[in-house]
């Protein structure tokens, strides 16, 4: 079994990359700031925040849209949670998993954001 790399916070990366979706973006940002040099908990910290305060923007939006902006509204609710369950799961598996266009944002800009 392949020993599993610390992080500068001397945490497994994968439990690591895990807790950076736990709270949203707040274990996100709280990540990118702390963690130095894991790219890859900084990358799940940057999409996991990118997603989350993503969805709560357009969610804000759509519910001053009465009835239809309700349900879609809850639909983005259960996307966030399935993602937040994805994401929890596959950074915990070691896996660099990119969500659909926010992954690919995450990577580029987590490269540009140093604390």
């Amino acid at each position: 079994m392949e020993e599993s790399k610390k992080t500068s916070l001397n945490m497994d990366e994968n439990v690591e990359g895990l807790i950076a979706y736990v709270l949203g973006p707040i274990t996100g940002i709280l990540l990118l700031v702390l963690e130095k040099e894991s790219d890859f908990v900084r990358f799940h910290a940057m999409q996991s925040t990118i997603t989350f305060v993503g969805i709560w923007i357009i969610q804000a939006f759509f519910w001053v849209i009465p009835v239809i902006g309700g349900i879609i509204s809850w639909l983005l609710g259960l996307l966030a949670f399935a993602a937040w369950i994805v994401g929890m799961v596959k950074a915990y598996q070691g896996e660099l998993y990119k969500f659909p266009v926010v992954g690919d944002l995450a990577e580029q800009w987590v490269k540009k954001v140093n604390f």
